[in-house]
């Protein structure tokens, strides 16, 4: 399992290369890249604010649980924070399990509680100043299923 909570940039090939390979257990990978992406038309970049211990520990529990619930053989998460550019990599998830249903539930999972609950505070920079972005009804109605 790992978990990485980094301001760099990561390698989408390098991190998945590998995963999951050369265990008899796995039938399934899943992965999914999050990019920044600008609904406004106005913003330039996304800040990424967090506490480090906190931020590092509240992913690693609910990677614990995902685990536990979905019998994953491994996990992958990866988020940034700092400044980031529009269309830059801001996260990643890859699931490995014994059947799809597991690898796609789990990673479904993942991402729900990283856009919803995981403690970082973002602030969008556009040409008309700053603003601190807020929880979005969709976002915690996806997290109910869960």
């Amino acid at each position: 399992m790992k978990v990485s909570v980094q301001p760099e940039p990561f390698d989408l090939g390098a991190e998945l290369a590998g995963f999951g390979a050369g265990r008899s257990d796995v039938g399934a990978v899943v992965s999914f890249t999050g990019v920044v992406r600008d609904d406004s038309g106005a913003m330039e970049a996304l800040e990424l604010e967090h506490y480090p211990g906190m931020t590092q520990r509240a992913i690693a529990q609910i990677v614990d649980q995902a685990v536990t619930r979905w019998d994953l053989a491994d996990v992958i998460v990866i988020h940034r924070h700092g400044r980031l550019g529009i269309g830059e990599q801001i996260m990643m998830v890859a699931t490995a399990a014994r059947h799809r249903a597991a690898a796609f539930e789990a990673a479904e999972f993942l991402m729900d509680y990283l856009k919803s609950r995981a403690p970082f505070w973002k602030k969008e920079h556009g040409r008309d100043g700053t603003s601190w972005v807020v929880a979005k009804d969709e976002d915690e109605d996806a997290l109910k299923r869960w």
